[in-house]
């Protein structure tokens, strides 16, 4: 079959409740093109694999960004989920809904029908809480009582200086909590175990893995379809009513360019005929950038478990005889949103780790010693970056200017944000847990050092997004409200690129929340 109803660019978040969503009409076909592999990896399913799943080039594409001032120079990698489910089979599970006043600005700035309460609404549709639904939807679990014992020193920290202590994050408001997670039965949920494989039991789904859009058929300004390639053949397919390109904030706006939808300039520059010189496609990009800092422990952390050979051979014992144990949490397990200094609102999102550790090309390095970690995120950066093509061939990543740290106020933000950090480590539980800071000394920076701290140790926490934003100002957004790209027929993004700015957490979330709102949308205008 090479005609369908609907083409869906991307088995990631998006693009598995997407196929969910719409194949439960039954007169719709729907083909579902994924560029990565198979899931069915030991590392992707395992909660505390994920540190290892996202350095894995069988399943995660590794992006690298142009040299980016504001972060020294730097260039950092931004690996991508290119597998089934996307990045969420690579992250790191963390649930956030993200807080109602970074949906009220989406309003607010042109996305009508993106406020609060109706975003509430369909979050509620997605998720359950307690395991008791049936399919086609995200288990966000409370994992804290498996959490190791030391992440109640984060909480009792918290409460020693003052910070709200919450149950769930997700209730909107400022607080410290244990984090919920998308984990079910010892094991990772993704958007492909949540919503695609439910999809495909109908019958009505096609999965093609190993598919990568060369570029989007289009004439007349119409989305006819998409030209492919998989196992060396170069393959044609037709939607009778739309193509959705889910492909993420760094590859929608590449197949998009290479498609001849973007910057006319930039098009005209790589040789491609130009079908809508859109200037927003690419451009907006924004990422949440946070900074850890370590420490020594004596009393026991996540290291005793796992910092040995003997401790490793235990813990994947009990996980494979019991799903449970140190491997089926995962380890971010405290944080939140907190207010730093005179802020109005929460501004902040804290990680508290009860392990330390290292990165390596392979994966973390766990140290045999006890330890842990505190990090800071400045939630709602107003930098934005942009995403180009770098050649016409879909082989060749596109380039990335994250453009870090250009606004005064993302500087006085990072500073803000560590000292919130300062606050925490200098708590009566933390001070009487540590031994001594591992690397920077956290307590020993004013705010200049802080700030160049930051822009010499701080990297991407892994969410782009932005660089197809919608809107109402066809200048500055590339989609009207609707998620329909300007000046085109029967086209779409839906995926984090389409945020008109980032939200103040993790992006998973709001990312399942997107597609199942563009669903409704999507049947509404096809009726």
């Amino acid at each position: 079959m090479t005609d369908y109803d609907y083409i869906i660019i991307g088995a990631g978040s998006a693009g598995c409740v997407l196929a969910d969503r719409l194949s439960i009409d039954p007169r719709h076909r729907i083909l579902v093109l994924e560029a990565g592999g198979t899931d069915a990896h030991f590392w992707i399913k395992v909660p505390l694999g994920y540190a290892f799943a996202h350095v894995d080039p069988r399943i995660s594409v590794c992006c690298e960004t142009e040299s980016d001032e504001g972060l020294a120079g730097r260039r950092i990698a931004w690996p991508r989920g290119r597998v089934v489910g996307g990045c969420s089979s690579i992250n790191a599970m963390a649930y956030m809904r993200g807080l109602p006043f970074d949906f009220d600005d989406w309003a607010g700035s042109g996305a009508t029908g993106w406020d609060w309460p109706t975003v509430s609404a369909i979050y509620d549709s997605l998720e359950t809480k307690d395991g008791h639904a049936e399919t086609s939807v995200v288990h966000v679990s409370d994992l804290s009582r498996q959490m190791h014992p030391f992440s109640g020193t984060f909480l009792r920290a918290a409460e020693d200086i003052g910070w709200p202590v919450l149950d769930d994050l997700n209730t909107g408001i400022e607080g410290i909590g244990h984090y919920r997670s998308t984990v079910w039965k010892g094991k990772r949920w993704s958007a492909a175990d949540a919503f695609l494989r439910p999809a495909l039991k109908r019958g009505r789904v096609r999965l093609e893995t190993r598919a990568k859009v060369v570029r989007i058929e289009i004439e007349g300004g119409v989305a006819r379809g998409v030209t492919y390639r998989q196992h060396g053949r170069t393959l044609r397919a037709n939607a009778r009513r739309e193509v959705i390109l889910c492909a993420g904030a760094i590859h929608s706006p590449q197949i998009l360019q290479l498609s001849g939808v973007g910057p006319g300039a930039l098009l005209q520059a790589h040789g491609i005929a130009v079908q809508n010189p859109l200037p927003a496609i690419g451009r907006g990009l924004q990422d949440h950038l946070a900074v850890s800092y370590s420490f020594a422990a004596h009393p026991d952390t996540l290291n005793a478990a796992l910092g040995t050979p003997l401790g490793r051979l235990k813990s994947g014992l009990q996980y494979l005889a019991t799903r449970t144990g140190p491997l089926a949490v995962p380890v971010n397990q405290v944080g939140g949103y907190i207010a730093s200094e005179n802020a109005p609102r929460p501004d902040t999102q804290i990680y508290c780790n009860p392990m330390v550790y290292s990165y390596g090309p392979k994966g973390p390095k766990v140290t045999r010693a006890s330890g842990y970690i505190l990090c800071a995120q400045p939630c709602r950066p107003t930098s934005r970056g942009e995403i180009r093509i770098t050649s016409p061939s879909i082989e060749d990543e596109p380039g990335i200017w994250p453009n870090s740290l250009s606004t005064e106020a993302d500087c006085q933000s990072v500073i803000r944000a560590g000292r919130l950090l300062q606050r925490l480590a200098h708590s009566k539980p933390l001070r009487q847990a540590s031994r001594a800071a591992i690397g920077p000394d956290l307590l020993g920076l004013d705010d200049d050092m802080l700030l160049d701290d930051f822009r010499a140790r701080a990297s991407t926490v892994f969410h782009p997004s932005c660089t197809c934003r919608m809107g109402d100002d066809p200048a500055r957004s590339a989609l009207d409200p609707r998620l329909r790209v300007r000046g085109m027929d029967r086209l779409r993004v839906v995926d984090a690129s389409a945020f008109p700015n980032i939200t103040s957490g993790n992006t998973n979330a709001p990312t399942m929340m997107l597609a199942a709102r563009a669903a409704d949308l999507i049947l509404e205008d096809n009726r």
